[in-house]
């Protein structure tokens, strides 16, 4: 069958991700799509995806919400998809393409959008079974199909950004993964040598084993013709069986090769300025397959996206493809990578010359931050490992003289005299969204110009935060900061049931004793909301204010008692951690981490009886998993008869107080840690917050609990106690600030309850203290004004609500195993509740259980050979 070349010009699109899906976008935009046929042949049995969030799909997102094709936008404008239906040859003389279903399409226009491929090396066995590329989502399929039937160690061969994305995959399907990279360090294009030891540190504290400066020599099979391990360079031998390539990737360019189109010497499309292909004016290259006019392929999709506006402008002939070229592109990236943040941007190795380096490096913490400054104080590039919250400003300032100093834009929050420059610093040509090249001009210009007053409105509006989403906190500061330049009232309700923020609500439920939410809603929520039944981001804000307040307020300080059980959280409703596969995990509290031989084996039975999966936590205690709900209450029974009680693991709540031995053990010790630690976790357990409280107390200034990281945490002094705050070791690591030092016992405790009070009572929904300390006006200075200079005069106040708090506490789990009417909730169907739920099963695993996932995956997610869309 041959589409016959009529009387509307014809542009035929071969390729179809995200490149070639932005590319239609600028076709339409540019209105071409009215006045041309456009065809699209896609390889893949399913349109554009989201490749840059690949791995999200392990994590829970089904191939349909990766998807960026709308099938409305391609109906609405006429464009033909063929899935399934690649290019396999190209006869530009007599300008047709030729499908692999034999179609021949004819065309005016032709793009080339055929990205790239795995590049796999070329050792022994490199097809046996078992041996994957990491590229789509059928890909992901296969590994994850033969991951769960054949295989319990993978390896991934290549440590660059996608290497570490299949390793943390793997490690996520449950296999012990191995990383193998040839250069001296992980992710060498990105970061140098001190940002790669600090990845590495991170990434080996996550489980994973990393083998660098060694290459793979082949891979070995076992009779069946499967693989069963790796010879490495160095001599020595991995078991594995499984292993994914990821060695980086080469332009897919055979098509081009096959019809004669200048290619470069290591692959590449060879075009011009306009994406043209050099060869042919009637043929446009752009994405991973083609070669720029600067010499370089661009692997990055925010290059793809300027080479598709490009391409799309210069075949419209409009004005704009006088101004449009694409001569090359910043290679600045930031990235989160198995929960690390790195990032890079300009001269990030330092190779201009006369060049300085300000660095600051915390292997403990797995910080590394370097700044490349010129010999004028230009900023040139950097390099931020675990830490990139300021990527976006210092991206912008690049190429210009900072307006503070250097070392005072990496020393991270906490730490010396550091300096936070926000998003409203930066000039109007600063680029905010680097995915699809959004100045901060731009977005003003939405606010200002296209009335945008919402973050979606301003993404659609500008398509920044459209792509991988990491400028969209920034995007919200803008949008607020220009709103309030404008006049405009920006609403800073908690939601759209209350008009107050969550510190007026805190105020209001203190001064006036309201002791239910729905007194408060009725009273005090907006107009539309009054009398209504709230939502899902109000009750549980406002159920935690009451938990928190409840010995003052005369509350019930127990979250299951009539109308607080309906305002909690799916974790606080069952008083224990919801699981992936419906299961919950039980921790019980161990205080300063000290347990007895017999609370172990109380443990270890319990866990033994109920066929539990123990692990120890990063908090010194011990997490028991796979209990079925209607098994709570009997684990919760023994447990509390064994003298144990909740470890509010599943609340926003104290956690844990780790603690090392200090100096009843340890030589270098100074005070007795452990015994402070036990005061401190028995004092605020049960004590409700906007978000999770973690503390830890170092017996000395080796600092082996590493309280520096938790969000109150204590160091011990020859002279008695320093008090740090504001820390926090999770996604956006957080030196603690020092508020006081050489404290005594008394004096520590009673900063300490002023301090969580005075964050209970101020900060917003959801803000750890890390955040709030930032946030908050007048920042540490003025919450030591506070807490330890009294200048408002609450004080006593703060004490007097933590004394109550004390008083009045008491365990969950006892509570609820002595009220036979509690009891009745926790049954996984109410009609049935002898039945357990038949989703929730297990596999043996090293061992111990593990959930049986493929009994949840039924049903969700489109299997490999499904019906496409």
């Amino acid at each position: 069958m041959t589409a016959t070349l009529g009387a509307t010009p014809t542009i035929v699109l071969v390729g179809h991700g995200m490149v070639g899906q932005r590319f239609l976008e600028a076709l339409a935009e540019r209105g071409l799509t009215a006045t041309h046929r456009v065809v699209v042949l896609c390889e893949e049995p399913r349109p554009a995806y989201d490749r840059v969030a690949l791995t999200s799909y392990f994590s829970g997102k089904t191939p349909e919400e990766l998807s960026m094709t709308d099938m409305e936008f391609i109906a609405s404008h006429g464009i033909e998809l063929y899935l399934g239906d690649p290019a396999e040859t190209i006869d530009r003389e007599a300008k047709k393409v030729t499908a692999r279903s034999g179609q021949v399409f004819e065309y005016d226009t032709l793009v080339l959008a055929t990205g790239s491929y795995p590049f796999v090396p070329p050792v022994p066995n490199k097809d046996a079974e078992g041996c994957f590329v990491y590229r789509t989502i059928e890909d992901l399929l296969a590994i994850e199909e033969y991951a769960k039937s054949r295989a319990t160690t993978g390896a991934v061969v290549g440590g660059g950004l996608l290497g570490l994305e299949a390793a943390g995959a793997l490690k996520g399907l449950g296999l012990t993964s191995h990383i193998v990279e040839f250069a001296p360090r992980l992710m060498p294009v990105q970061v140098d040598a001190g940002g790669g030891a600090a990845l590495l540190r991170t990434i080996e504290d996550m489980g994973l084993s990393v083998h660098t400066g060694v290459g793979t020599q082949e891979i070995v099979v076992g009779e069946d013709g499967a693989v069963t391990g790796m010879k490495l360079s160095d001599g020595s031998e991995l078991a594995t069986d499984l292993v994914v390539f990821s060695a980086g990737v080469r332009p897919r360019d055979q098509l081009a090769r096959d019809c004669g189109l200048t290619v470069g010497e290591r692959g590449g499309i060879s075009v011009d300025e306009q994406c043209r292909t050099v060869a042919d004016p009637h043929v446009f290259a752009i994405g991973e397959c083609a070669l720029a006019a600067d010499g370089r392929v661009y692997g990055l999709v925010a290059p793809g996206y300027e080479q598709a506006t490009t391409a799309a402008a210069t075949i419209a002939a409009d004005d704009e493809a006088e101004q449009l070229s694409f001569t090359g592109a910043d290679l600045s990236t930031k990235l989160k990578l198995l929960g690390v943040d790195v990032a890079s941007f300009g001269d990030a190795h330092g190779t201009a010359e006369d060049c300085l380096d300000v660095v600051y490096s915390d292997s403990r913490s797995g910080l590394y931050k370097k700044l490349v400054i010129g010999r004028d104080g230009t900023l040139l590039g950097g390099i931020l490992v675990g830490d990139a919250e300021a990527y976006g400003t210092l991206r912008a300032f690049t190429g210009s003289v900072p307006p503070v100093a250097p070392e005072s834009l990496v020393l991270p929050a906490g730490a010396g005299e550091s300096v936070q420059l926000g998003p409203t610093a930066l000039p109007d040509d600063a680029i905010i969204c680097s995915c699809n090249n959004v100045r901060k001009g731009t977005i003003r210009g939405a606010v200002t110009e296209h009335n945008c007053t919402t973050v979606p409105e301003v993404k659609k509006c500008t398509k920044a935060g459209t792509t991988c989403g990491s400028c969209v906190k920034v995007l919200g500061q803008l949008l607020t900061a220009e709103l309030e330049a404008s006049g405009v009232e920006v609403d800073k309700g908690l939601c759209g049931c209350f008009g107050q923020t969550r510190e007026e609500l805190y105020e209001i439920v203190l001064a006036l004793r309201i002791n239910t939410y729905q007194d408060l809603l009725d009273r005090y929520g907006r107009d539309g909301a009054r009398g209504g039944d709230g939502c899902e981001i109000c009750k549980p804000a406002v159920g935690s204010i009451i938990a928190s307040l409840a010995p003052t307020i005369g509350a019930s300080g127990y979250v299951l008692d009539g109308e607080q059980a309906a305002l909690q959280d799916s974790n606080d409703h069952f008083l224990a951690n919801l699981q992936k596969n419906g299961s919950y995990s039980v921790v019980p509290r161990i205080p300063g981490g000290e347990i007895t031989p017999e609370g172990l084996i109380v443990i270890g039975e319990i866990a033994r009886d109920f066929g539990l999966y123990t692990k120890i936590t990063g908090g010194q205690r011990i997490d028991m998993f796979g209990a079925r709900v209607e098994q709570l209450p009997l684990i919760w029974t023994r447990l509390v008869d064994a003298g144990f009680e909740s470890g509010h693991a599943y609340g926003k709540s104290l956690r844990t107080v780790k603690s090392c031995v200090g100096q009843t053990w340890c030589r270098y010790g100074v005070q007795d840690s452990v015994r402070m630690a036990i005061d401190l976790e028995l004092r605020y357990r049960g004590l409700r917050s906007p978000h999770k409280l973690k503390s830890a107390v170092s017996g000395c200034a080796r600092e082996c609990a590493e309280a520096q990281s938790k969000d109150f945490g204590i160091i011990a002094t020859s002279n008695g106690w320093n008090l740090y705050v504001g820390g926090n070791g999770g996604a956006t690591p957080r030196h603690a600030d020092l508020l006081a030092q050489d404290l005594d016992d008394g004096e520590l405790i009673k900063l300490i309850d002023r301090f969580l009070m005075f964050y209970i009572r101020t900060a917003d929904r959801l803000e750890r203290t890390s955040t709030w300390l930032e946030r908050i006006p007048g920042g540490l200075d003025h919450v030591r004004d506070v807490v330890v200079e009294d200048s408002l005069g609450i004080c006593e106040e703060l004490e007097s609500l933590m004394t109550d708090h004390v008083a009045h506490y008491a365990d969950e789990w006892a509570t609820t195993i002595n009220d036979p009417e509690k009891l009745a909730r926790f049954v996984s169907f109410v009609n049935a509740p002898d039945t357990p739920d038949p989703v929730v099963g297990f596999v043996p695993e090293r061992d111990q259980i593990k959930p049986d996932l493929p009994l949840l995956t039924i049903g969700h997610r489109p299997l490999e050979g499904s019906a496409q869309r």
